[in-house]
């Protein structure tokens, strides 16, 4: 696992230990950076359910401007702790070591001009997700989502402001983007 671009690429950044993670594979992150490439230059970016932090900090490697990477797991947080540093992106970053729900309820309407999503596989996490931020609103206007998820997961039709924007498929993996359109 490292990094693909920008001011930290090729850094080998660590993983959590166990199965409680699961990394991006390299296909899929291109794919996802190949959608928000021309959304990153100054874009503050939420990193939820983010494990190793590969993604967020991808971002900042790429011209993001600051990262808050979320993850209950005290094991995950302390990995992207080290990754941050390794990345020397201290300053661009924020690390919020609990529940998802609270870290989305904590900020704002607009707070975020791109949110990434990558919860466990299965189960309702991924829907929960959504309807937490868009009952916080914290999207920006036109600002994006991006889910990843097994293949055969369903993503719940967002309601109004928000939409869906398309819905790509690697393998296993699915990752669906959505954005809030302007009122």
């Amino acid at each position: 696992m490292r990094i693909i671009a920008g001011a930290a690429r090729g850094k080998q950044l660590y993983a959590p230990s166990g199965m409680h993670t699961r990394p991006t594979t390299d296909r899929v992150k291109e794919s996802i950076f190949n959608i928000i490439q021309f959304r990153l230059s100054g874009a503050r970016v939420l990193d939820l359910f983010a494990g190793s932090g590969q993604l967020g900090l991808e971002c900042l490697s790429r011209g993001a401007a600051h990262c808050l990477f979320c993850d209950n797991d005290r094991a995950a947080a302390q990995v992207i702790r080290k990754n941050i540093a390794l990345c020397r992106m201290e300053e661009k970053s924020a690390l919020f070591c609990g529940n998802w729900e609270a870290a989305a309820a904590q900020k704002g309407p607009g707070a975020f001009d791109i949110i990434l999503l990558d919860p466990p596989y299965g189960g309702e996490i991924l829907n929960q997700a959504l309807k937490y931020i868009m009952r916080f609103d914290i999207l920006a206007a036109r600002g994006i989502i991006v889910c990843e998820s097994a293949r055969e997961d369903v993503l719940a039709p967002p309601a109004a402001p928000y939409a869906l924007l398309k819905q790509y498929r690697y393998g296993a993996s699915a990752v669906t983007t959505l954005t809030r359109e302007e009122t």
